[in-house]
């Protein structure tokens, strides 16, 4: 992996972040997007999607909405992507699922931290917002995202590093990897499951759920 490389995924990383609530929330954040452009920017934009299509299932669990906690999937498919790009996907997918999880739960502490930051920022200039200072409100607000894109950037960091560490010594050579991705799969299977029926509800909205399986599963063989 080239410096321009690991520059790009840096940058890449915290657009993601940045695109979860702060600026844009254009869907890029969503590990599907994300893990497909980082394994395009790194030259396998298939194993990307597999890493992120994985991470997508847990994520849809989750609805990152007012001040609810909430994991940050962006930079963790990034990692993810790292670890299982040009891997055997039965002994490295797992793993990167795994790494991909535990970026997420770090990410989801880094945005607790970095909410607290902001309002510490906040209160040390509430006299000059009172008085309707719009200079400082500017001022805050690009504190607010600036600190969010650092946020992504070491999360991504703190990512990449640990790709490299799999990867460096390389788990998927042995056999329990394999039951780690039959693992990690299974469960995000489930998670999934879970999520959808429980949006879903109602008798009417399954069968329209049904219909849309039967429509993708076909759409894909043909």
């Amino acid at each position: 992996m080239t410096i321009l490389m690991v520059a790009g995924l840096l940058v890449w990383g915290a657009l993601t972040a940045l695109d979860l609530v702060s600026v844009g929330q254009v869907m890029i954040a969503r590990p599907l997007v994300a893990g497909t452009v980082a394994g395009a920017l790194m030259g396998d934009p298939a194993s990307g999607a597999l890493a992120g299509g994985l991470l997508e299932l847990f994520a849809l669990e989750t609805l990152a909405v007012g001040g609810a906690r909430y994991p940050d999937f962006g930079p963790a498919a990034v990692a993810a992507t790292a670890v299982v790009m040009h891997a055997p996907v039965e002994f490295a997918l797992g793993i990167a699922g795994a790494l991909g999880l535990a970026v997420a739960w770090l990410g989801e502490w880094s945005i607790i931290w970095m909410r607290r930051g902001t309002t510490r920022a906040v209160r040390a200039r509430v006299a000059e917002l009172d008085a309707g200072d719009v200079a400082v409100l500017r001022r805050l607000h690009r504190g607010a995202v600036g600190r969010d894109a650092l946020r992504g950037l070491a999360l991504t960091a703190v990512g990449l590093l640990g790709a490299w560490a799999v990867r460096a010594y390389p788990l998927w050579e042995a056999r329990p990897a394999v039951a780690v991705t039959l693992a990690v799969v299974g469960v995000g299977i489930g998670t999934a499951l879970s999520a959808v029926l429980r949006l879903t509800g109602t008798t009417r909205r399954l069968g329209w759920l049904g219909l849309g399986v039967v429509a993708g599963v076909a759409w894909v063989l043909v």
